[in-house]
Formats: structure tokens, sequence, C-alpha cells
């Protein structure tokens, strides 16, 4: 580490040996990429590029050919693992990788990485039916991500134009296999997700092989599908193709033409379910009508309305007869308590000293008052009232009954 300032800078020379120094500590490391460019050089050197396959960076590497050769054949868009040691070229300031050894990745490695980054966003609840966004019945503009000038584009939006000849798109047409695929993909989506227009977005393909495929299996664009707030429409591959990103997506459409089933309605069946409609509601409309109209009829058949005054009458008739009925339920009662009241005004009658002193007899008191009972006990010149069946008279005892 050395110190440098505006008055006392480096020289190039110094820096680049310094980086050279820095460099050459660092050791062989692995790498893996997919080689983007390849040149095979006369004087037994192989030069290639390789490019990250989930952004937009490359580095250069190096090699001998009979380094290459132990890895050959390589198709288009190899994915490799290389050991390599970092190099600097203090000269022209370059860096190089020299590659020591080179190993292409196998489909059985490829499908044992996908297998487990599924099993990890699987935990993450990336898939979840939840997180799916019902896709909108009449979206305004259709999202559209495909390859350049590909049948998949066609197949989607001549569908989609013939189900909904109204139908408007905003078409991005990117890289779709290769190293390129996840950064322009991703861009896209990116784009489309920010164009508040857009109300559903279809990222299409056509099928291919495993390795063209690889692409909507990473990470890095499978997470952003994920945090997209617009519905995503996954039509990557056929039915036996399953990328990862037709998993995180809201809807996934075995092909093209099902994506563009999906997105938008069919204007023919849309027209003949609203003549559905209205000849039902029209159907209804004339069932209320006649079922009212009978209800009137009938209610101007009905006595009241052919003589309002009936309703009076009837009340009248009605208020006679209680009101008769009344008058003899009282006079009755009154009859039953006239007789009970004659019974009991004669018992009380027959129970009166008076019933008794009509009959002759006579009630004779003392002057106080007091009745006598025992004659043995007046003496004479006592003075007696006697009381008889009409009015009283006075009496004096002549002689005692000792």
């Amino acid at each position: 580490m050395f110190e440098t300032s505006s008055e006392s800078p480096a020289p190039v020379r110094v820096v680049s040996e310094a980086l050279k120094e820095y460099i050459d500590r660092l050791g062989p490391i692995w790498i893996e990429g997919e080689i983007s460019e390849l040149n095979e050089r006369s004087g037994g050197m192989a030069f290639m590029r390789l490019r990250d396959t989930s952004a937009d960076m490359s580095i250069s590497v190096m090699c001998y050919k009979s380094v290459l050769a132990t890895a050959q054949p390589l198709p288009a868009n190899a994915r490799v693992v290389i050991h390599a040691k970092p190099s600097w070229f203090t000269k022209n300031g370059s860096l190089t990788m020299s590659a020591k050894e080179i190993r292409q990745v196998g489909v059985g490695e490829l499908l044992a990485r996908l297998e487990a980054l599924k099993e990890k966003l699987a935990l993450e609840g990336l898939f979840n039916s939840d997180r799916k966004v019902k896709l909108p019945l009449l979206p305004r503009t259709v999202g559209l991500i495909c390859g350049r000038n590909t049948d998949a584009e066609k197949d989607v939006v001549e569908n989609a134009r013939r189900r909904w000849p109204a139908v408007q798109f905003e078409i991005r047409e990117v890289a779709v296999q290769g190293a390129a695929a996840v950064v322009e993909v991703s861009q896209a989506l990116q784009e489309l997700e920010a164009n508040p227009l857009v109300d559903v977005i279809i990222i299409t393909r056509g099928g291919g092989s495993f390795e063209d495929l690889l692409p909507f299996s990473d990470e890095s664009l499978v997470r952003l599908a994920a945090s997209c707030k617009t519905p995503i429409v996954s039509a990557i591959g056929h039915e036996k193709d399953a990328p990862l990103l037709d998993l995180v997506a809201d809807y996934r459409a075995s092909t093209p033409t099902d994506a563009a089933k999906r997105v938008v309605p069919d204007i023919a069946q849309e027209i003949s379910d609203i003549e559905k409609l209205r000849d039902r509601a029209l159907r209804s409309l004339v069932a209320r009508l006649d079922f009212e109209s009978q209800q009137i009829a009938q209610l101007r058949n009905r006595p009241v309305m052919k003589d309002p005054m009936v309703m009076v009458t009837t009340r009248r008739d009605e208020l006679k007869a209680l009101r008769d009925r009344a008058l003899r339920g009282f006079a009755s009662l009154i009859e039953i308590e006239k007789k009970e009241l004659k019974g009991v005004r004669d018992h009380l009658r027959s129970l009166s000293p008076q019933s008794t002193m009509d009959r002759g007899y006579a009630v004779v008191q003392l002057t106080d008052g007091k009745i006598l009972r025992d004659a043995t006990k007046l003496k004479a010149g006592t003075a007696l009232r006697i009381r008889v069946a009409k009015g009283e008279t006075g009496a004096t005892v002549t002689a005692s009954n000792d």
C-alpha cells in the first residue's frame, strides 16, 4: 500500500505494478459462466469471453488449446466451470484469466442445481397460490416480452386480436436464450411493470431445449417476477417444459396461443353472452308484466272495486249484528241478576224479625231497649215497650209473677 496525493501522484507503472502484485497474491480460483466468444489462434493459444448468466458482465480468459480440447466439443453459449489464475499485464493495463482446467457443466448437474433452487424458492413461499394475482377481464394494454420476430410473438398478437380486435400491445423484443437473455428479459419486465397502462404482462418463448430455457429459471429473474404487482402470464415452453418462471407466474400458459386466450376475452362469445342475458332479462320483464297485469285484473274483479260501498255496508251489517248480540247478552245478564237478587231478598225477608211480627208476634222491650225474655223477673209497675208489626205501644206491669 502506498500513499498518493495531488502533489505526489504515483506514476502509471507504479500503479500497474502494484495491481499486478496484488492480483498475483489472489491465486487460482474457480469461475462459472457462459462462453460468449471463442477464438483459437495459431501458436497453440485460445481466447474466450466468459459471460455471467444473470448480468451484463464478462471477463477475458485465455488458455492453451490442449486445455480447451479436454472440454470439447463445446456448443454455442456453453456453460462451463474453469480453474484459472488472474494475471495483470502491466504494459497495457489489462486483466486476463489464465485457465488451467475447463469443465462443461452437464445437464445432470444443472438439473440438480435447478431442483435445489426450486426447493429454496418454494420454502420462501414464492410459488404459493395466495400470491397469485387474478388476471384482468379486459386489460387496457397487454405487455409482451418475446424474441425478435418470432412465431411466439405472432401467435400471441394474432390470436389476441382475433379474439378482441381493439386490444393494445406494448411489445419488448429481447434475447430469449443465451447469456444476454436474463438481462434483457429483466430489463423489459421492469419497464412494463413501471408502465401504469399495462394491466398484464406475457413472457413467451415457444419452447426449446433444456439449456435454451435455463435463463427463465434464473434466480434473479424469478425473484423479479415474484415482486411484480402486475399479473404475469408465463408462456415459455410446452406442456413438458417447466422453467421456474412458470411456477412464480400468476398464470402458466401451455403455449403462446393459450396465453393470448387467457389475457383477452372472445368478443364473439361476449356478444353471445350479452344477447343471452338480454333475452333472459326481456323474458323476465315480460313475465313480470304479465303477472302484474293478472294481479290488476283480479283486483278489478273484486266486489269492492265494483261497488266501493260494499266495504261500508258489510262493516255496517257486522257492526249491527255485534250490537244486537251485545244487547241480547246484556239483557239476559240483567234478567239473571234480577232473579238472583229477588231470591236473596226473599231469603233475607224470611230471616227478618219483621216477618215474624207480621204473623202476630210482638217484641217486648224494657225502657232501656233491652228485650224482655223472662216474665218472672218483672215487678209490678215496670214500664214496657211493646213493638208489633205496625208500630209500638207502652204498657205497665200490674202484678208480678213471683
